[in-house]
């Protein structure tokens, strides 16, 4: 899936350090499949920083592997358990959850301001749902811990996924192999040096067929 980003420059690098916190999801690298929004966004905070803003594009590798890699929480729409989990997450004192990726709609100004009134107590619930039925469709995925960043590249990246193309396979033979589960194989992938030696871009390692990759990890796991 293309994602964008909206900000007063390109990223280069995501660092979730700089990630401001108490936003719907909570503290992350937010991006969105409607490149209109971040457009707007890109203006707004253009501004603010003297630039004529811009927009970054990535692609997010939404699999079963990144499913399985990730825990992931999808709100298919506006819903109270929606509504709950961003009153929460925006709530300076609020718990933090525990998910990688969060992807669903945007609390935007005109929504925020019915979960204002909602929480001074000026309308129900059911009335602020209610409203929400009739909303424009927007979308967000906040990418919350450095793991989530593994499923996600730059567009412009001449780099094929690490996760398509070599992760998905040497897991699966992992679990035939040697009858591990697959979160116990995505482990033992991804805590390897194996793996580390992969994301070193300029060594270009990831050239290699992921048969040869396997077999090293195979060496290195002694099994």
């Amino acid at each position: 899936m293309n994602v964008y980003h909206g900000s007063y420059t390109k990223i280069e690098e995501i660092d979730l350090y700089k990630s401001i916190p108490n936003k719907d999801f909570g503290k992350g690298f937010y991006v969105t499949k409607f490149r209109k929004h971040a457009e707007s966004w890109a203006k707004v905070i253009g501004r603010k920083h003297h630039t004529e803003g811009f927009v970054t594009e990535f692609i997010f590798y939404d699999t079963e592997f990144t499913e399985r890699l990730c825990n992931v929480k999808h709100f298919d729409a506006y819903n109270e358990e929606w509504l709950d989990f961003v009153v929460e997450n925006r709530n300076p004192f609020g718990g933090k959850h525990d998910y990688d990726i969060v992807e669903g709609p945007v609390a935007n100004d005109k929504v925020q301001n019915k979960i204002d009134e909602y929480l001074n107590g000026l309308i129900s619930k059911t009335d602020f749902m209610e409203e929400l039925k009739w909303h424009e469709e927007t979308h967000q995925i906040c990418f919350c811990t450095v793991k989530s960043l593994l499923t996600l590249t730059l567009a412009d990246r001449k780099k094929v996924s690490l996760l398509s193309r070599i992760g998905e396979p040497i897991v699966e033979k992992l679990v035939t192999d040697f009858g591990f589960d697959e979160q116990t194989a995505t482990d033992k992938f991804f805590s390897s040096n194996t793996f580390f030696r992969l994301s070193d871009e300029t060594a270009k390692f990831y050239e290699n067929n992921w048969t040869e990759i396997y077999q090293l990890l195979l060496d290195e796991l002694k099994i």
